[in-house]
């Protein structure tokens, strides 16, 4: 994705609060951008038509399209100037888009809005240099699934809040039996997991650093446990990057890491008791990534001021409790994440009580303009150090070495 096509676009308009928006007085159709699959439509037209119902002049016109699809064309649109009004925002994806929204900050001082009421981590998510560019909806760690009948039957203790690595090892190794492993790996895994082990992979420039000796030994922790302890299937692709859902569906891996946004559609395909732990600390404390989703407004949509109230009422407290119940979303909204843990995720065991544990441990999710790349290059370059054909550190240095 190339800045320079999305600057192009930002220069297009201001993003200063009220600078070409149309009068509220008069009747607007806001076009809305935003992802998704084909039967997630009925629910995110009924968001929409939560804003027509608290305002009769705005219309909210979805367009829906898949999440391949939505970022592959969200840069052609900036650079023609085409981005609708009300653009959907994933918080790993600020620093590539930041400058086709409009900053919030002065909005949301108008506004009833209240930062305190989201979960914190996600605000920041949303935020560049300081300034906000969209509301949250959504917002989850990284955690780890396990089949709970599994852990029973090898009878082992459930896991703790901040069980460590080598506990996670040993829960792996003794579940690692009959055909079937332990524990499923995937790409995001050596990104969250090191961090969680208490690495890092930028340094104070906030650039990558991926071949500092404690990333570089969180790293090969993770690899070890396909490499050389076999505990785990080795995804061959990009494409079979996140294969490890399907693997624990099936039975076929006792645990993988995933996120909240997972569990009612792993629930749907299991026939197991599913319970949720979060990812292993190392020696410190436990530490944890979390990522979501949000709202923003275009730089150049001629209608802001009308935007911004649909984005009220879009990441609102009634469309929070909506997405929750419907267990599309862990809302980022504090006091309605009750309409998630009571409805979607009510079948499985302390959910509530891992996932407030998680939020209080915390840490900032270090991204730059190079995320993308770096994602892409992880999924590329992990599966040869899951083979043994390259040395964890040879893998690392020539994902660095792309990231100039």
């Amino acid at each position: 994705m190339k800045r320079s096509l999305i600057f192009a676009a930002a220069l297009a308009a201001s993003s200063l609060p009220g600078i070409g928006a149309q009068a509220q007085n008069a009747p607007v159709t806001l076009t809305w951008q935003m992802w998704g699959a084909p039967n997630d439509a009925e629910l995110w037209q009924q968001l929409a038509d939560l804003v027509t119902q608290q305002y009769p002049d705005i219309k909210v016109k979805l367009q829906l399209s898949g999440w391949t699809d939505y970022w592959t064309r969200l840069p052609v649109l900036a650079a023609s100037g085409e981005v609708a009004d009300i653009v959907s925002m994933q918080s790993m994806r600020i620093p590539n888009f930041y400058s086709i929204l409009t900053p919030l900050d002065d909005y949301v001082k108008k506004s009833d809005v209240k930062i305190a009421d989201f979960e914190t981590s996600i605000m920041s998510g949303l935020s560049r240099d300081g300034k906000l560019y969209a509301l949250p909806y959504d917002v989850g760690p990284w955690m780890v699934f396990y089949n709970r009948d599994k852990f029973t039957a090898a009878g082992l203790k459930e896991p703790a809040k901040d069980w460590t690595f080598d506990d996670f090892k040993a829960d792996a190794k003794a579940l690692t039996k009959d055909g079937s492993y332990g524990y499923g790996t995937q790409a995001f895994d050596f990104i969250a997991g090191p961090v969680a082990l208490g690495a890092d992979y930028f340094n104070a420039d906030n650039e990558f650093d991926l071949t500092n000796a404690g990333f570089v030994d969180a790293f090969s922790k993770y690899a070890d446990l396909t490499a050389k302890d076999k505990l785990s299937p080795v995804f061959a692709s990009a494409a079979d990057a996140s294969a490890a859902s399907g693997r624990f569906a099936s039975g076929n891996v006792a645990m993988y890491i995933d996120g909240p946004w997972s569990l009612i559609t792993g629930q749907a395909n299991v026939n197991f008791k599913i319970g949720i732990a979060p990812l292993p600390r190392g020696t410190g404390p436990s530490r944890f990534l979390t990522a979501g989703s949000g709202w923003g407004i275009s730089a150049t949509s001629q209608h802001k001021d009308a935007a911004f109230k649909a984005l009220q009422v879009l990441t609102g407290p009634k469309a929070a409790e909506i997405l929750g119940a419907a267990g599309r979303a862990l809302p980022a909204r504090l006091a309605q994440q009750t309409s998630w843990y009571d409805g979607a995720a009510k079948n499985v065991a302390g959910t509530r009580d891992t996932l407030e544990y998680m939020f209080a441990h915390t840490t900032p999710f270090r991204i730059n303009e190079k995320w993308n790349q770096f994602e892409n290059l992880v999924m590329q370059y992990v599966p040869l150090a899951l083979t043994g054909d390259s040395k964890p550190e040879g893998v690392l240095s020539d994902i660095q070495s792309q990231l100039p």
